[in-house]
């Protein structure tokens, strides 16, 4: 999976970008930070100790580029970047 977005269940900004996503035909890996502490850590890890979501991760051959809240059009151009 080439993106993972960490969300939970009542953020309204996770449910947005999700439908984006969809909409886009973008495939996205969802874990929710609520139901998994190592995740609610990673999150926190790269959002100043904060529990920001949605956070999103592009998997890249660079790398992992960790993104907050991010539109869908700067998670496309990553994603076609990493491609």
């Amino acid at each position: 999976m080439a993106l993972t977005v960490y969300t939970t269940t009542w953020c309204g900004p996770c449910r947005r970008l999700k439908a984006q996503l969809t909409r886009e035909g973008i495939a996205y890996e969802e874990i929710d930070i609520e139901r998994n502490p190592d995740a609610a850590e990673f999150v926190m890890s790269v959002n100043n100790g904060n529990q920001t979501v949605p956070t999103v991760v592009v998997h890249s051959p660079s790398g992992p580029i960790a993104l907050t809240n991010p539109p869908v059009t700067e998670v496309k151009r990553l994603l076609e970047g990493a491609a």
